[in-house]
């Protein structure tokens, strides 16, 4: 990890120098990526770690074939370093590369940001994405070396070889088909599962009084997604707009009139771990006062109130959770590196308390400070 986070603050000052004029795939590849693999252990300069050129079934070739005990494990797609890595012919390009020769990991890198996919997952090629990183120190300035490095290092030899990756893949897309399956049975309940609840409630309850409160529990645990196709086309525009746009400073402000947004609009196109963390985030602030606290989603994050006062926002991005707290910044506690004064800085949310997540650590030490925010409004 030491090298790493080495090497990550070397790239990080070329990244600013070469940020205005750029670099080809080639150069990206011997200036960028070729130093990370490296770090990771991946020594791109044997053919029995790292086949470069992988050959393609359509007579083509993959930048890079990282290997295990010689067979490939994972595939590195290399792209210039202006390339904004949001070509779904590219995406789908590797994915199927990987899928043809039965490899389980790709990724697509412009070698300041790596997107990392699971390819056997039963979906379209770009909502096969677990986690995306990235190395830029601009774009992430409150984010420490360190984190950066925890999460690049999941891509590590060592972290292959045991299985961490493909946990971690299991652990976040396998909790995205159980809510889609508890979803499903919410919404339209097979018979047998209507009768084991039956059988558990007792005759006194009617199987439409249980399909009508299925209804109502699928939507107070907030698994419910009934956006339309053309609301989630949408729903990508304005997350793309959205990126590197200051937003106004933050203060209540309730939803546009007439229009309805939905957890859909916030949670499409997001990385299975960050949609994770969100759901975590959503179940700790509900938990705070279960019949109490009460969820809005806006045009631009989410929030979390008791009563009419908020506690909580945030927005989902790319890489990590930004959440804003009604909190005086004077009252952060001493040494969470994660939370910063934003009352003088333009921002979606609401409060003058920003925490910036990346993970689920990251959010179990979170916890103290969201609660003391709840504390706050709730002796109003």
């Amino acid at each position: 990890m030491k090298d790493l986070t080495h090497c990550i603050t070397q790239l990080q000052a070329k990244i600013l120098q070469y940020r205005k004029r750029g670099l080809r795939e080639a150069q990206t590849r011997t200036t960028l990526i070729d130093p990370v693999l490296r770090a990771l252990d991946w020594d791109v300069e044997d053919p029995d770690i790292v086949e470069l050129e992988y050959p393609t079934v359509d007579g083509k070739a993959v930048d890079y074939a990282l290997k295990l005990n010689r067979k490939p494990v994972l595939l590195v797609e290399a792209k210039a370093m202006q390339d904004p890595l949001d070509d779904v012919k590219a995406v789908t390009q590797v994915v199927g590369y990987a899928a043809n020769d039965g490899i389980g990991w790709c990724v697509l890198t412009n070698g300041v940001c790596y997107k990392v996919y699971s390819v056997k997952e039963q979906a379209a090629a770009p909502e096969k994405l677990l986690f995306e990183v990235s190395l830029d120190p601009r774009e992430h300035p409150e984010q420490e070396v360190q984190s950066i490095a925890s999460r690049l290092a999941r891509l590590s030899r060592d972290a292959i070889a045991s299985g961490e990756l493909d946990a971690l893949g299991e652990k976040f897309f396998t909790t995205t088909k159980v809510r889609k399956a508890l979803r499903q049975l919410c919404l339209d309940p097979p018979s047998p599962f209507l009768r084991v609840l039956r059988k558990q409630l007792g005759p006194g309850v009617a199987p439409q009084q249980i399909k009508e409160a299925l209804v109502r529990v699928e939507r107070a645990l907030a698994q419910i997604e009934e956006a339309m196709a053309e609301e989630e086309d949408e729903a990508r525009q304005v997350v793309q707009r959205s990126k590197g746009r200051k937003g106004r400073r933050g203060g209540a402000r309730g939803p546009q009139k007439g229009r309805v947004y939905t957890e859909a609009q916030h949670t499409t196109g997001a990385p299975a771990e960050i949609d994770d963390l969100y759901r975590s985030l959503d179940r700790f602030c509900r938990s705070l006062a279960p019949a109490g606290v009460e969820r809005a989603f806006l045009a631009k994050y989410i929030r979390w109130s008791l009563g009419n006062a908020i506690f909580c926002s945030a927005q989902l991005q790319q890489q990590k959770l930004r959440v804003w707290l009604k909190l005086d910044p004077g009252e952060i506690p001493a040494g969470i590196a994660f939370a910063r004064d934003v009352s003088r800085v333009g921002h979606h949310g609401v409060g003058d308390v920003e925490l910036t997540i990346p993970d689920h650590a990251t959010l179990t030490a979170a916890e103290p400070v969201i609660r003391q925010a709840f504390a706050k409004v709730a002796h109003l």
